[in-house]
């Protein structure tokens, strides 16, 4: 996992939480990233200070639910040389009540930040990595619609949950071309979108480990699966969720 040198590695959702985690983590061991989110400035700084490192970074903002943000994500890439690894973590929680008063709207706004967000990268990152005759992809993915469900978030389970139904199709057109695709499923993480202590505090005991995870934590399940060290790994979900699906 150690070895990213002349790698080049795409990283969504890379201005806070995992995603700024993850990028870092790659930088630091010799990769260099592209990131992206929608916030310019705060995205900016993470670029700032894995150059400030001695890494290598470019910010290329943007709303990944948009076509064009991704031909911009590889055009970058391009630039360095080619695309080897993609992180796709952006995502949305969108409001927490009960189904039938999720409005349409918000259940297509949560599908759309994370499933088609996601086939998006994916669409446009496969054919970039085929000209390296192969590379690696991991979505962020949850145990939120995969070992459990919880109250108020159907539209985030339901939209965390396509993401494995991604990951083994992209497998099963793939792999054999040298695309491994597989996806973190997260327990509950220190991260903007956790909410208040309260939350945080209630979501802790949910997990075998009664603790959620730092952001690095999950970064470095993501790189293990983007690295050589996972070259047999394809098609998979690995649970970095502090022993939640364990434990139900």
């Amino acid at each position: 996992m150690s070895d990213f040198n002349n790698k080049v590695a795409i990283v969504t959702g890379a201005s806070s939480g995992i995603g700024r985690a993850t990028a870092l983590l790659l930088a630091r061991h010799g990769a260099t990233v592209i990131l992206n989110a929608r916030g310019a400035e705060a995205l900016e700084d993470v670029a700032s200070e894995i150059r400030g490192q001695g890494g290598r970074a470019l910010a290329v903002p943007g709303d990944s639910v948009e076509p064009a943000t991704h031909e911009r994500l590889i055009g970058a890439a391009r630039e360095f040389g080619g695309l080897d690894i993609a992180v796709n973590n952006a995502g949305t929680v969108g409001p927490i009540v009960p189904l039938t008063e999720l409005a349409l709207d918000d259940w297509n706004a949560v599908l759309a930040g994370n499933a088609t967000a996601a086939f998006l990268g994916a669409k446009h990152q496969i054919p970039a990595m085929l000209e390296r005759a192969g590379g690696a992809i991991v979505f962020t993915s949850s145990f939120v619609g995969t070992s459990a469900g919880i109250p108020g978030m159907g539209a985030y389970g339901a939209a965390k949950a396509a993401l494995m139904g991604l990951v083994k199709g992209i497998t099963a057109d793939y792999a054999a071309q040298g695309i491994r695709a597989n996806a973190v499923l997260s327990g509950g993480t220190d991260t903007p979108m956790a909410g208040g202590p309260a939350q945080k505090e209630w979501a802790a005991g949910l997990h075998a480990l009664k603790r959620i995870a730092r952001p690095e934590e999950i970064a470095a399940a993501i790189a293990f699966l983007a690295s050589p060290a996972a070259s047999f790994v394809a098609g998979a979900g690995l649970f970095a969720d502090g022993g939640n699906a364990a434990v139900k």
